[in-house]
Order: structure tokens, then C-alpha cells, then sequence
């Protein structure tokens, strides 16, 4: 008995025969609580290891496929892009030394794929979001090639359409279209599980759901995307609106996103969660499942459950409920999703200790977390420590309110040691990873404050996509190092290394902030919009923000000495002197071809266009920006040769 592999439901008879089997999966759960089937006696914790493949230019790698082959270790994984990678740890009792096992293990894991991507010229980064990623590494080639998930994006493709429009508010602001839900490809995260018995899950299921913001605050890692400076916990939004499969109506509808916190507090069991499922969201995929689960009931044998799993895998709960079955006996898990990857190995065991002490040490302070705390308070601190991290200030139990680290430090932080001490782990694990959370908070030095302030640094004398690089170089090698993120100093220019023009797409130079004039406008407009912001260039454009034109400083200069010489009027419109159909570029070509082409054509502007429209100019400051870096690189790689031949011994 066995199941097929995961597709698009793509019929109506398809999708019922699958609601039969996940209908009947439902009552045969019911029927295994009933019958005390459930393991009890040992408790297991267990984790996934999200990373990112880079290349030498600590851009995305797509060669997910070429390294697992390399590999040839069944606990390496696929995510849903080729440049993303998962691996699955095996699980270990939570008593004495599993913390700090847990973490040997991870490095262990990753040294292997360190020495195998070697042969790729390749790195790995464990971050949240990656900040060199492109627009363009979210092209569907770059899509994992598995049944899987081209199920998965045509199921959203169809309950959603082709266009996702992506908008985040942070210190920046991000609005952008894209057409394939790769998006979500941009999240890693470091998933931490815990083994509950079925009498504990209710309560438990509650804690997790009420901690999940204090313990995320401290936990932050993905400030940065697309160069913009978004959320501290930029994964939350990004994958929220990745996956999201609901259109906009004409009504006050209540309707609830496939990527959720929840709606209310659980009250009886685990089954609350997937009737909830089932009734709200509908089937995506489907498979050709045999798997008799009455009649394996019948045999005194344990089913797999699958049409459950397979729809409680398209529904993304932060903190997901999970059924398993190892060794002939089924047991029922809680799935911490909200954790992201990094910023160090050390790191992300000290949150996965965090969370299971409070887990597993909160009961006793809050023998029920429902009559203290309300359940929107309790999302609302999710979202916030989303966008703010230590700056939160949380609404807590009994209406008291606190900042994130003064609830951390001298509330929670105790109740997770005597939740680990209860536990049985190792006295030294204790220490060791909770002054980790402790010292972060202090310092106030989460990976994503690492990661704003080293960008901040950096920009103020190199270019966006310079300081991305540096920022994730910098990142490679402190987490080769091992010290937690707390420790770290800022990016520096020499983490730039490996940095080269010649792998650059024009979207990563080009200028996005742009000042642009439509063609009815006068030209005394124009002049002043040169002078104001000390611009050269000035793109024309139709209400649809289609490229119609080109003005230039010369050509403004030639207008008003015209007008000086009495042969002109400022009164005359941009379309009278403007550059018709000028040369443009595609944002996903090479910055060299961009040179080329205004070399050749002896151009100091060109247009970048995407779909017909505007998005972007490359001038000859951006072709400066790339020349005086490469100038000072060389200048200082020839002082570094110059020193290495004056010291034969080194």
C-alpha cells in the first residue's frame, strides 16, 4: 500500500476521491486517539537545516540537483529553487547532552556539503533571506525540477493567476510584480520540532502559539531584500504574500491567508487544527493514494495517514502540527516554523533551546496560557516582533506590557532554564545556550541588526549591490568561525573579495529612484528638474509608465540658449526636442553588454525596460561607481603582490 506522487488536482472527480481519503484519514486519527495508540514515553526533539548555495561572487547558485548527486547522502534534501538546499537531522530524546548534540550534528552536515560545493566553486550561507538574491534568480528555470513542486506553482498559479504583486513597508518600502510564486524560494529557516503526547497537545500547542513573538524578537536574521530594508523578520511578509491564493473582493469577507498565525486559541485537540484546514482551504494537490486506513486499522498496523499530510503541507502555520510514524508507532509533534536560518549554527541552537524551555517550563508559571492572554494579543506580538525584533513591546499575560528585553531577560529566560532543568539536559548546554539569547539581547546585536548596520556602513561609500556582496561574504566567514552573531563586528569593504563587474546583471546597478517627465510637459519643467537634483538625464514616460523618450542636459542647455538668442520658447513641450525610441536594456542583461552598448553607440544614458516599461537607467555615474572600485582593487591587489615579492618568506 503506498501513495503516488504528489500532483495538481486537476478535475473535479480527482480532487473528490481525494477529499474521500483525507476525510477518511481524519476519522481514522480519531479512531487511533480513541484507542490510546499514540507513543508517550519518550519525548524526541529534531530540526531541518535550510541553507543557501552561492557562487564565488556570493550570488545564487541554481545547482541544487549537481550538488545532491555530489553528495550522495539521503539526509540532503530539494527545496522548492535549485539554489536552496535542506537538511534533515536525525531526531534525539530531549535529555542530557541533545542540545549541544543537535549541534554537532548540523556541522557535521554542513562541512560535508562545504567540501562537496567546493568542486562547484561554490559557498553556503545560512540566512533568512539571502541579501545578493535577484528578481532574476526567481525565474521559473530556476525552479526544482520535481513533480512536486511544478504541482505545487500551478495549484497557486491556478487558485491565485499569474501576477504576484509583492508590497513591504519597512524602512524601505518594496513594491513589486513578479509572475511565478518562486518568491517563496527566497525563505530559509531552521525548523525545530517537539514530540507531544496527545494529552499534552492542547496546552502545549497554546504555549507555542503564545511565545512565538518573544521568542522570534530575539531570534530575527532577514532584514534585506532586493536591497531594500524591510522587516527584521523579513520572511514572515514575504512568505505571507508568496503563497497567499486569495483575490480581492467586493466585501468585508472574512477570508483566511494559506500562510497563518491562526484564528483562536486550540480548546480540545489536535484534530481542531485539521478540521479547521480542511473546512477552510481548499485542496491543492492531490495523489492517487491507496492506503486503506480502516483496514490497516483493522490488521492492529499503523497508517501513514498521507492524504492528511499531503493538505497539511499546503497550509503553512507557523507552528504546524505534525503526524508521524517511526518504528510501527504513530506520535504527534509540534513544529516550530518561525525560526530563520543562521545567523550561526550556535545561534540557532541557542533559539531552538530557548523556545523548547519555555515549552517545556511555562505549564508550571501558566498552567492554562488561555485565561491570561488573549489570542489576538498573542498574534499581534507575532507580527510585531516580525517587523521590529528587540524594539517590540509586547501586550502580555494579564494586560502587563513589556519590552522585548526586559520580558526576555527577567521573565522568560528563567522559565526556559527550569524548562530544560525539568527536562533533564545538561547542566553546561543550559548555560551555554541561553546566555547566548541573554548576551544577545543585552547587546541588542540580532543577525538582522548585524546585517541593517554593516549595510548602512557600507553604502556611504560603495554601491547597493557592493555592500550586498560585502554583507554576505562577511556572513560566509563568520559563520565559518562559529561565534554567535552578538559578537560580530560590522562588514567591511575587504569583505568584498571576489567581487567582479563581469557577473553583474544590470539590475543590480542600474538606478531605480527615478525622476521622469511626460511628454506634454514644458521644457522649463525639465530644466529645473535638472538643476534640482543634480541629474543629467531624464527619461520621458506615459501614464503607464511605458518609455516614450529621452531628455538629456545638453539638449536642455542647446533649448535655452535658443531662447536666449531669441530663437526659442521655454514654453515648448518635452515631445518637441525629446530623444524618440531611445536605445534601452533589459535589466537581466550583463552590466558589461550595458558598457558595450554606450561605448558603442557613445551614449551616456541608457534606459533599462522591462515588459514595455520603465524600470531603471544606467549613466555614466553608474559606470564610474564599477570603474573606481575595480581602480582601487587593482591598486590595492598590486600593493599586496608588491609586499608578498619583498617577503620571500611569507
Amino acid at each position: 500500500m503506498g501513495v503516488e506522487t504528489v500532483k495538481l488536482a486537476e478535475n473535479r472527480e480527482q480532487t473528490q476521491e481525494f477529499i474521500k481519503y483525507l476525510l477518511k484519514d481524519i476519522r481514522a486519527m480519531e479512531r487511533m486517539l480513541e484507542s490510546d495508540l499514540f507513543e508517550k514515553d519518550t519525548i524526541r526533539i529534531g530540526a531541518e537545516q535550510e541553507l543557501c548555495l552561492v557562487d564565488k561572487y556570493a550570488k545564487p547558485a541554481p545547482i541544487s540537483m549537481e550538488l545532491l548527486e555530489a553528495l550522495n547522502d539521503e539526509n540532503f534534501t530539494t527545496e522548492l529553487a535549485k539554489f536552496n538546499l535542506e537538511t534533515n537531522l536525525e531526531p534525539l530524546t530531549f535529555e542530557g547532552k541533545c542540545l549541544s548534540k543537535m549541534e554537532e550534528n548540523i556541522l557535521h552536515q554542513l562541512d560535508k556539503v562545504r567540501r562537496t560545493i567546493r568542486q562547484f566553486d561554490g559557498d553556503i550561507v545560512l540566512t533568512g533571506v539571502l541579501p545578493t538574491i535577484r528578481k532574476s534568480d526567481l525565474d521559473i528555470e530556476n525552479l526544482t525540477p520535481l513533480p512536486r513542486y511544478k504541482a505545487l506553482c500551478a495549484a497557486i498559479n491556478k487558485l491565485r493567476g499569474d501576477e504576484y504583486d509583492l508590497r513591504i513597508q519597512g524602512m524601505d518600502e518594496l513594491l513589486m510584480r513578479f509572475d511565478t510564486p518562486l518568491l517563496e524560494a527566497c525563505n530559509t529557516g531552521f525548523q525545530v520540532h517537539i514530540q507531544v503526547t496527545p494529552e499534552e497537545f492542547v496546552k502545549k500547542y497554546n504555549l507555542a502559539q503564545a511565545i512565538t513573538g518573544p521568542v522570534l524578537a530575539s531570534a530575527v536574521n532577514s532584514p534585506l531584500l532586493f536591497g531594500k530594508r524591510l522587516w527584521a523578520e523579513t520572511r514572515v511578509a514575504l512568505f505571507h504574500q508568496s503563497v497567499d491564493t486569495r483575490k480581492v473582493g467586493d466585501h468585508l469577507r472574512e477570508s483566511s491567508p494559506r500562510v497563518t498565525f491562526g484564528n483562536e486559541w486550540l480548546k480540545d485537540s489536535i484534530l481542531e487544527i485539521y478540521k479547521e484546514d480542511i473546512a477552510r482551504y481548499r485542496v491543492m494537490l492531490s495523489s492517487n493514494i491507496t492506503e486503506e486506513v480502516d483496514e490497516i486499522l483493522d490488521k492492529g498496523e499503523i497508517p501513514k495517514l498521507m492524504a492528511l499530510q499531503v493538505h497539511n503541507g499546503t497550509v503553512y502555520r507557523w507552528n504546524r502540527p505534525c503526524y508521524g510514524v517511526s518504528n510501527g508507532v504513530p506520535h504527534l509533534r509540534i513544529e516550530n516554523r518561525i525560526f530563520p536560518s543562521g545567523p550561526t549554527v550556535t545561534d540557532e541552537i541557542a533559539n531552538a533551546s530557548f523556545w523548547l524551555g519555555l515549552l517545556n517550563g511555562m505549564d508550571e508559571e501558566y498552567e492554562d496560557i488561555t485565561e491570561s492572554l488573549d489570542f489576538d494579543d498573542a498574534r499581534m506580538n507575532f507580527f510585531a516582533a516580525s517587523k521590529l525584533g528587540l524594539d517590540t513591546k509586547f501586550k502580555w499575560v494579564n494586560d502587563k506590557r513589556f519590552t522585548a528585553v526586559d520580558l526576555i531577560t527577567n521573565e522568560l529566560l528563567p522559565l526556559a532554564r527550569k524548562g530544560l532543568e525539568k527536562a533533564g539536559v545538561d547542566k553546561g548546554d543550559i548555560t551555554s545556550y541561553l546566555d547566548i539569547i541573554e548576551e544577545r539581547t543585552e547587546a541588542a546585536q540580532t543577525g538582522s541588526y548585524w546585517m541593517v548596520k554593516s549595510y548602512n556602513s557600507l553604502t556611504k561609500d560603495i554601491s547597493r549591490e557592493q555592500a550586498l556582496t560585502a554583507v554576505t561574504n562577511a556572513m560566509i566567514k563568520n559563520q565559518k568561525k562559529g561565534e554567535p552573531a552578538h559578537k560580530w563586528g560590522l562588514a567591511k569593504l575587504d569583505d568584498m573579495e571576489m567581487w567582479q563587474p563581469s557577473s553583474l546583471l544590470v539590475e543590480e546597478f542600474m538606478t531605480t529612484d527615478l525622476f521622469t517627465v511626460q511628454k506634454d510637459d514644458i521644457i522649463e519643467l525639465v530644466a529645473n528638474l535638472f538643476e534640482w537634483r543634480r541629474i543629467r538625464y531624464v527619461p520621458v514616460e506615459d501614464d503607464s509608465k511605458h518609455l516614450v523618450g529621452l531628455i538629456t542636459m545638453r539638449m536642455i542647455f542647446r533649448e535655452f540658449n535658443d531662447i536666449l538668442h531669441n530663437k526659442g520658447s521655454s514654453s515648448k513641450s518635452v515631445e518637441e526636442i525629446m530623444i524618440k525610441n531611445p536605445i534601452t536594456i533589459h535589466p537581466e542583461a550583463s552590466i558589461l553588454e550595458a558598457i558595450d552598448i554606450m561605448d558603442g553607440q557613445r551614449i551616456g544614458c541608457l534606459p533599462v525596460v522591462k515588459n514595455n516599461r520603465l524600470v531603471g537607467i544606467i549613466t555614466e555615474q553608474n559606470y564610474m561607481t564599477i570603474t573606481s572600485r575595480l581602480l582601487r582593487r587593482l591598486h590595492s591587489d598590486n600593493d599586496k603582490n608588491k609586499t608578498d615579492s619583498d617577503n620571500p618568506e611569507k
